[in-house]
């Protein structure tokens, strides 16, 4: 069965280029979540007035990768002690955050908050990661999409 998990890990290019390559992986798209706006834009979403955080979701088959997995995955890639700011990149937009489905609020949550409580251990400052239910998404522009496939020189925070 597939599961959907919605992350925000500073620019979302090299997010996606680093979940695409992890077994059990069978889609990933980045977008803006949890904004207040029907619609934005990426030069929107960079002014930092609409709420919005790049975010890749990452759809897997949790009977290959589990949801733990993932996440723990995501935290290698992140400083979660940071606030919005992941890299050179600054901005409330590149924020972190870990964001579920309110389908699978009970089911997710749980460990969504076991894996934060696990990674905290680890950090001597506290994490500003923040773990919400997605609220909306709107998936970026083509041009954003697998961007770092289209331009292998781009910039990426993320050691790929």
């Amino acid at each position: 069965m597939n599961q959907t998990i919605t992350l925000a890990a500073g620019c979302f290019w090299g997010v996606q280029a680093y979940f695409d390559k992890i077994e059990g992986v069978k889609k990933t798209t980045v977008g803006y979540a949890n904004g207040n706006r029907e619609f934005v834009t990426y030069e929107e979403v960079c002014s930092e007035n609409t709420g919005f955080v790049e975010v890749c979701q990452v759809e897997f088959e949790n009977k290959i990768i589990s949801l733990e997995s993932i996440l723990e995955k995501y935290w290698s890639i992140i400083d979660p002690t940071l606030k919005n700011r992941q890299g050179n990149d600054f901005g409330s937009q590149y924020r972190t955050g870990i964001y579920y489905n309110i389908a699978d609020e009970n089911s997710a949550k749980t460990i969504i908050d076991q894996s934060l409580k696990n990674i905290a251990l680890k950090y001597s400052k506290p994490i500003l990661t923040e773990v919400k239910a997605l609220n909306n998404y709107i998936k970026a522009e083509g041009r954003h999409q697998k961007y770092l496939e289209k331009n292998p020189n781009g910039y990426c925070h993320i050691k790929l």
